[in-house]
C-alpha cells in the first residue's frame, strides 16, 4: 500500500514511523528540510516540499496513492491537501482537523463532497478516551469491541490480586471465560504463552465479554469506583470537549493558570467551576479541596507537570487519577508509576488511521494503538488462512496472538482448539511491526 502523510509533526512524525515498520510504501512530506533529516535512518521516502503544492504532488505521484494523510498543524492546510490529492487520483483521504463542528452530519457530507474521506479530531478522541476511563475508574483501558460483545481491559495487578504468581496455563484451567492477550512488564509489551507468570506491577490485557468483567475485577483485586467530582489541572480543548460531551455525568472543577483563558473557559463551560491559578502548586490544590474529588485530570503542555500532579493526586488520596502525556519516551516510564490511565493523541490519532489500513468495516471496526502494540479487528475473508485449521495449528508468530472473536453478534474468547470461520469478526493483539503479517493470514 502507498501511503503518502503531509506534515512531520507530532502525529505525522509518530505514523511515519510506525508505518515504515509495517513493509508499507511511505511518504513522507514537510516543507522543512530539518524535520525531515530526522527520518534518514527509516524504511520511508521524504520530500521537501508545500503539502498543498501540485508540484509536490506530482513528485510524489498522488495519483498512485492509497492513502493520503493530512496532519500538518493547521486544519485549512490538512482540508485543501485532502481536496488536491483526492482530486489529482488519491484512493482515500484524511485529515487532522480542530473544529468539532465539523464531525458533524452536515460539515461530514460537506467535506466528502470536496474529497475529503475521514476527518480526525485527536483532542475529541482524547475527550472520549478519557470520558471512559472515568466511567470505569479501575482499568487503566477500555476497549469495546462490535457494540460490546467484546471487551479489551487493561489492569495494573498488585501484591493483592488472586492471580499475581499464577502461570497462565493454571489460570486458563481455572476459566474460559477471558484470555489474557499481553501483558505489559516495565518497559516490554509481552504476548504471553502458557509458560509465562503474572507478576506484581503487571498491566494485563484482557479479552472478555460484559458478562464476566466483574470476575475480572475481582480477580485483580479492584474496587468498583463511582466518579462524580473531577478536578481538572490545565483547561486546554481536551478539557473543553470532555466537559461537553460528559454534560452533567460529572461535577468538574478546571484549575487554568491564564486568566484570559479562564474567562473563555467561564463562557463556553457555564457549568464547570473555574479556579485561576497554577495547578502545580499544592497549595493551591489543597485549598481548592483535592483530597474530596473522585478523579484527577493533567492536561497542561507539559508531559512532566501531567505526571507530576498525578503522582501529587495519588498522594493527597484522589483514587482515579489521568494524565495526557504527549512525549511518547515518557509512557513507559509513566505506565509504571502510580498515576493511572495515560492519554496520548498521537498513540489515538494513529488507532483510527491504522483500521485504515487494514481494510475492514469501519462501522464496526476499531483498533487501538498502544506505545508498543495494536488492537485490531478484523473480518475473515473467503479462503483466508485463519479458517484453514484450529488456532493451535495456525503457528502465529511470537508477535501476535488472537485475543477473541465475535461470530453470529456474539463475542467468545479464543482458545488452541477455536476454529476460526468465514465471517467472524476476530481481534487481534500483535507487536509493533506485525500489522502485515496480521493482514496476510486475513486474506
Amino acid at each position: 500500500m502507498k501511503i503518502i502523510i503531509a506534515g512531520a509533526g507530532e502525529v505525522g512524525s509518530h505514523l511515519a514511523k510506525l508505518l515504515s515498520k509495517e513493509n508499507q510504501d511511505v511518504i513522507l512530506i514537510d516543507s522543512s528540510e530539518q524535520k525531515l533529516a530526522n527520518f534518514d535512518s527509516y524504511n520511508l521516502m521524504t520530500y521537501v516540499g508545500s503539502p498543498i503544492s501540485f508540484k509536490t504532488f506530482k513528485h510524489v505521484d498522488i495519483a498512485d496513492a492509497d492513502l493520503f494523510i493530512a496532519v500538518t498543524p493547521f486544519e485549512t492546510q490538512n482540508i485543501t491537501a485532502c481536496s488536491i490529492a483526492h482530486h489529482l487520483g488519491a484512493s482515500h483521504t484524511v485529515a487532522r482537523i480542530d473544529n468539532y463542528e465539523y464531525l458533524k452530519d452536515q460539515g461530514r457530507e460537506f467535506f466528502s463532497s470536496i474529497g475529503v474521506d475521514e476527518l480526525i479530531y485527536p483532542e475529541l478522541l482524547a475527550a472520549e478516551e478519557m470520558r471512559t476511563a472515568l466511567k470505569r475508574a479501575w482499568v487503566r483501558n477500555w476497549f469495546e469491541l462490535y457494540n460490546g460483545e467484546l471487551i479489551v481491559i487493561g489492569v495494573k495487578v498488585r501484591d493483592n490480586a488472586r492471580l499475581t504468581g499464577m502461570h497462565l496455563k493454571d489460570l486458563a484451567s481455572m476459566s474460559a471465560h477471558f484470555h489474557i492477550s499481553a501483558i505489559k512488564r516495565n518497559h516490554e509489551t509481552i504476548i504471553p504463552r502458557g509458560d509465562d507468570y503474572i507478576k506484581s506491577n503487571d498491566i494485563l490485557y484482557f479479552s472478555t465479554t460484559k458478562d464476566y468483567v466483574d470476575n475480572i475485577r475481582e480477580l485483580c483485586g479492584k474496587q468498583e469506583l463511582e466518579v462524580k467530582r473531577v478536578l481538572m489541572m490545565g483547561g486546554s480543548r481536551i478539557a473543553i470537549q470532555l466537559a461537553k460531551i460528559c454534560g452533567d455525568e460529572f461535577k468538574f472543577k478546571i484549575i487554568e493558570v491564564n486568566r484570559d483563558k479562564c474567562i473563555e473557559l467561564a463562557e463556553k463551560l457555564p457549568d464547570a467551576n473555574i479556579v485561576n491559578g497554577d495547578g502545580r502548586d499544592v497549595e493551591l490544590l489543597t485549598v481548592e479541596g483535592i483530597q474530596d474529588y473522585d478523579a484527577f485530570i493533567a492536561l497542561t503542555d507539559s508531559s512532566e507537570a501531567n505526571i507530576l500532579g498525578c503522582l501529587t493526586a495519588k498522594e493527597r488520596g484522589v483514587p482515579k487519577t489521568i494524565a495526557e502525556v504527549e512525549t511518547i519516551q515518557f509512557i513507559n516510564v509513566a505506565e509504571n508509576l502510580n498515576i493511572g490511565t495515560i492519554i496520548n493523541k498521537k498513540l489515538l490519532s494513529s488507532s483510527k488511521i491504522f483500521q485504515l489500513l487494514l481494510d475492514s468495516d469501519t462501522s464496526n471496526a476499531k483498533c487501538l494503538a498502544l506505545a508498543d502494540a495494536e488492537v485490531a479487528e478484523l473480518v475473515v475473508k473467503p479462503n483466508s488462512k485463519v479458517t484453514r485449521g484450529a488456532v493451535k495449528d495456525l503457528k502465529l508468530t511470537r508477535d501476535m496472538t488472537i485475543a477473541g472473536l465475535i461470530r453470529d453478534g456474539k463475542g467468545m474468547p479464543v482458545n488452541g482448539n477455536t476454529q476460526i470461520q468465514v465471517g467472524d469478526h476476530v481481534v487481534i493483539f500483535c507487536l509493533n511491526g506485525a500489522i502485515h503479517k496480521v493482514e496476510k493470514l486475513f486474506n
